[in-house]
Order: structure tokens, then C-alpha cells, then sequence
């Protein structure tokens, strides 16, 4: 068997199963419309599982001479290498879902993967800040941020407002905002589109940090090669006028924008961006909103992600209980 190369890492395709994984990482990519985390998460976890049973078992290991004690004494390397519970279960599940492709593409006649259980993870929710502690970070906004406010206080107010992940903000353009409609176009997971709301006070800032951008675009030099769909710039325009360039904020600047801004404001250290979306979702249903309408919000293909939330406002409810059951007191 002649070897191959993978584009996006260089590795050396040698073996079966190196080849199984490089053809669903392509499916996964071109048909499915996996986000690159995606792809970087299950190329990370399959490689691994594809390497252990070359170390182990031969390098000319087909994917059918898999047995679901392979999985299982694979999972009991990552416990012996200190890695948690919820890494063992991320690696499984890479694996179940490469396995479950396998079968339905024909390759294997039974799906081994299915029969390994799952680790019990402890139950952890999100901690969410209150309304009070919200509007304070939002309404306040990125005041002292030191780098862009308006910009900065556009992220938050659409983190907050319109519930959006990370991914689904640094990727908007300034055409996926529909002024007349009050809402914006949202690409979520898997090419999925939807459109959310876009609030009076997020519409106010976005107003804000547009204008501004406009001029630093015009004082940059409004170019041909200036002109980018990317609605978030980073703040230097860096990459601005490179062949495919749009200066387009990522992910991690968002992430360090919003930790910045909520521990001035008093909140933990350990607050995300998606920790905004989860306030989202709480508030609302705090709020009296239906569980289905925040399903479509947020754009959870199934209810029972939602559902998560309702967890959350167990408090609430046990508040409401002894203020109003006559035999709670």
C-alpha cells in the first residue's frame, strides 16, 4: 500500500486506519460542514486511538478487527496518563461517532464502539451571573477596557442580547444584519442558519461601533483591499490588504475581551463568552419565557440541551415554592 500525506497536518497516512480517520475528517468537513475546533478535536482524539492500536496491536490493524475491549483498554490509558473523566468521555465519543460512520458507510458490519459505556461525569452547571450583574458588565459595557469600547461593548451586548456562541459572532459580516427585520443572520454548527432577534440596546451599540469602524477603515486607507465583510476587526486591521485578509476578530481575542471586561466588573475569573450565551438562556426562562422559543434562540437542535437551563433556575423555584405554597411554611 503506497502511503499518502494529510494536507492539514503533513502526517503520513501508512496504515488502515490512519486512512479510515483521514476519509472521515474529509466527510466530516465537506459534507457536514464541521467547524475547524471540530475537525481539530476529532483529528486529535482519533489519531490517538488510531495510534494506540498500531502501538499495541500491529500497524496493520483494520478498522473490522476492532473489538470494543480495544476502546475500553484505550480509555484506560488516557485514566493511566491522570487525563479526567470528561477527556475519556470526549475521546469516546470522537470514536463511537467514527465508528457509527464506519457502519453506516458499510465498512463494518456491527458498531463495537456502541457497546463501550460511557464515564459518569459529575454534574457541573454553569455558574451564571444575575440579572443585576449582567446589566452592570453590559450597560457599562467596555468603558475602561483600554483597547476598542464601542467594539467591545457591541460584543457584549451581542453575546448577552442575541444568545450567540463565539464561533457564530466573530463570524458574522455586515450584511447578516437586517436593520428593517431587527434581526441578524446566525451560521451556527453544521452550516445551520438561523435568524435571532437583535434587541434595541445590542442595535444601539452595533450603530455605534459601525460608525467606528467605518473610520478606521477610511483613515487605514479605504482601499479596494480595505473594504471586508467581517462585522468584529480586530484592532490593529491586521492581515488587512493580505490576498483573502479580513482583519476578522477570532475567538480568543473574544474570549480575553470578555474575561477582561467582567473581572472589572467584579465577576469571576473564569467568565466566557459562553458564559453569556448560558445567561442568555437562563434569563429568559427566569423570565417566563417558553422552552421551545429559547431552543430555537439558541439553536440547539434538541430540546434536552435546552433543558440543561431548567436546572439552572432550581433556586428560583424553590423561592417561589415557600413564598407562595400555603403548606411550604
Amino acid at each position: 500500500m503506497s502511503a499518502s500525506t494529510e494536507p492539514a497536518t503533513g502526517r503520513t497516512l501508512d496504515s488502515p486506519l490512519d486512512l479510515m480517520v483521514a476519509e472521515y475528517l474529509r466527510v466530516l468537513a465537506s459534507e457536514r460542514g464541521a467547524s475547524p475546533h471540530t475537525l481539530r478535536a476529532y483529528r486529535r482524539e482519533l489519531r490517538g486511538f488510531a495510534d494506540f492500536v498500531a502501538k499495541r496491536y500491529g500497524s496493520d490493524r483494520k478498522v473490522d478487527c476492532i473489538e470494543h475491549t480495544h476502546i475500553r483498554a484505550y480509555l484506560g490509558t488516557l485514566y493511566d496518563r491522570d487525563l479526567s473523566k470528561a477527556s475519556a468521555a470526549r475521546a469516546l465519543a470522537a470514536i463511537r461517532s467514527w465508528f457509527k460512520w464506519l457502519a453506516r458507510a458499510g465498512r463494518l458490519e456491527q458498531n463495537v464502539a456502541s457497546l463501550v459505556a460511557t464515564p459518569r461525569l459529575p454534574k457541573h452547571l454553569p455558574r451564571v451571573p444575575s440579572i443585576e450583574q449582567m446589566n452592570q458588565v453590559v450597560d457599562l459595557g467596555g468603558e475602561d477596557s483600554g483597547s476598542w469600547p464601542a467594539r467591545d461593548r457591541a460584543i457584549l451586548e451581542m453575546l448577552y442580547g442575541c444568545g450567540i456562541r463565539n464561533a457564530e459572532l466573530t463570524g458574522l459580516n455586515l450584511n447578516d444584519i437586517y436593520w428593517s427585520n431587527e434581526a441578524i443572520l446566525v451560521r451556527g454548527k453544521g452550516r445551520k442558519q438561523r435568524y435571532v432577534p437583535l434587541g434595541d440596546a445590542a442595535a444601539q451599540a452595533l450603530r455605534a461601533y459601525i460608525a467606528e469602524r467605518s473610520a478606521r477603515l477610511a483613515a487605514d486607507g479605504a482601499t479596494k483591499a480595505a473594504r471586508t465583510p467581517a462585522l468584529f476587526l480586530n484592532l490593529r486591521l491586521r492581515g488587512l490588504g493580505k490576498a483573502g485578509g479580513q482583519a476578522r476578530l477570532t475567538t480568543r481575542s473574544v474570549g480575553r475581551i470578555v474575561k477582561r471586561i467582567a473581572m472589572l466588573r467584579g465577576l469571576s475569573a473564569d467568565v466566557h463568552p459562553h458564559t453569556l450565551r448560558h445567561a442568555f438562556g437562563t434569563h429568559l426562562l427566569e423570565e417566563g419565557a417558553d422552552l421551545r422559543a429559547i431552543q430555537e434562540l439558541l439553536g440547539h437542535e434538541r430540546l434536552s440541551t435546552t433543558q440543561r437551563y431548567t436546572q439552572l433556575t432550581t433556586a428560583q423555584l424553590t423561592q417561589v415554592y415557600d413564598r407562595t405554597h400555603p403548606r411550604a411554611k
